[in-house]
């Protein structure tokens, strides 16, 4: 399906990670997948080493189980979306690989109001707190696209998907406040990139919304057992798998598809219980 075909995979954060689930579906259906991870670049001025010794170990949390799982000659690359060098440095390698990109899954994620699975009340957000959120896990998707479009590397006719979940839309059992407004903008920034891309380049954007899950770095840092056993009772086909989310992303990546625009739900029908 994917011969000669590549896609960048952002927000692998480790081999549970979603997007270490679609990676390895594309390679299964014989794409190629190059990967970029949270840690230190070159242009982090004045780290601190606790900050630094985070960053490290994020990284080889990263690239480690990339390489195992998906081949010891995929590329891996250390991404901050925030800083604009870091993206430019982003293309270079790139270029300097002969990658050209026939899609990518934009799966970056940010929130420091949540910690120790507790979430701070959207009223105690502060700006700093609510415009990272937003920088991060957001408006990287504009961030990303544009870099990847001005240099030629994204291809016309390529697909972008984006990970979400229902709280962008309703108010949810789930530790999620201020990552739910950043995902809600996430969607429909989506809706405007389907217009604006599909227009001038023939490029799909999608969104999918998928269940809570525990099993990657994240959800183990947010979510309780109990919320997503309860997801899982009312769903009346119980929540879906990371398996599930890999085979819709990887439907959405297809070429002859002239789906775009849409918040696609992959939540075992958690989306339409009241």
């Amino acid at each position: 399906m994917f011969t000669n075909k590549t896609f960048l995979i952002t927000g692998i954060a480790d081999e549970n990670s979603l997007a270490m689930k679609v990676a390895e579906k594309i390679i299964q259906n014989n794409g190629k997948v190059v990967c970029t991870g949270l840690g230190v670049t070159p242009f982090h001025k004045n780290l601190s080493e606790k900050a630094a010794s985070f960053l490290n170990k994020s990284y080889g949390d990263f690239e480690t189980p990339c390489k195992n799982k998906l081949g010891a000659d995929t590329l891996t690359f250390p991404l901050d979306v925030t800083l604009p060098e870091s993206l430019d440095s982003l293309v270079e390698f790139l270029n300097q690989n002969n990658v050209k990109l026939d899609g990518f899954l934009h799966a970056i994620a940010m929130d420091k109001t949540i910690r120790n699975k507790s979430v701070k009340p959207m009223l105690e957000v502060t700006a700093e707190e609510f415009n990272d959120t937003m920088t991060v896990s957001a408006f990287s998707l504009i961030s990303l696209s544009h870099v990847l479009l001005m240099s030629h590397i994204l291809q016309k006719g390529a697909s972008i998907v984006s990970l979400s979940y229902i709280a962008a839309e309703k108010v949810s059992f789930f530790p999620y406040i201020n990552m739910s407004i950043a995902k809600a903008a996430l969607e429909r920034l989506t809706i405007e990139m389907a217009y604006e891309l599909g227009r001038d380049y023939g490029i799909r954007a999608n969104c999918v919304r998928f269940s809570p899950y525990m099993g990657s770095k994240a959800g183990n840092a947010t979510l309780k057992t109990e919320d997503v056993d309860r997801a899982d009772r009312l769903s009346p086909l119980g929540n879906a798998t990371p398996e599930d989310l890999a085979h819709e992303v990887v439907h959405l990546f297809r070429p002859e598809t002239r789906i775009t625009g849409e918040i696609r739900h992959v939540d075992g029908g958690f989306h339409i219980m009241g």
